[in-house]
């Protein structure tokens, strides 16, 4: 176990694009909540492991970072931005806040809000005009 913040932990072995290291930042008996999509809640990491092994598959380049943040003793919120390229070559965006419970260094509870976020087209030059 580490003495690293949990967050900090999490955002760097999200980076690390290693699924396992993931899947260690998170209690064996870890309970994520989606208030939003309820049907997508789980508990054990284990089930970490095989979201992060698929979102590593899809989006290999996948980088994240914590926005703002606030801790009171074991609970964390933070405020999450993922960004990677998907497979059609278009840049994918995941963002939001998450609330966090940590346990023994490690993540026991969360209810995450995180979403898809637009990623803003280029508007087109304009056309010359003749002249």
């Amino acid at each position: 176990m580490s003495t690293q913040d949990p967050v900090e932990r999490l955002v760097d072995a999200i980076n690390s694009h290693d699924p396992q290291k993931v899947a260690d930042c998170f209690t064996t008996d870890y309970r994520a909540e989606v208030p939003h999509r309820p049907a997508e809640g789980f508990i054990g990491n284990q089930q970490v492991l095989a979201n992060w092994t698929a979102i590593f598959s899809r989006l290999p380049d996948i980088r994240g970072r914590v926005l703002r943040r606030a801790t009171a003793g074991p609970e964390f919120w933070a405020e999450f931005e993922y960004v990677g390229t998907g497979p059609d070559g278009a840049t994918a965006v995941l963002g939001g806040p998450a609330i966090i419970w940590a346990r023994d260094g490690l993540i026991a509870r969360s209810r995450f809000y995180l979403a898809p976020v637009p990623v803003p087209v280029p508007a087109p030059e304009p056309a010359p005009t003749g002249g």
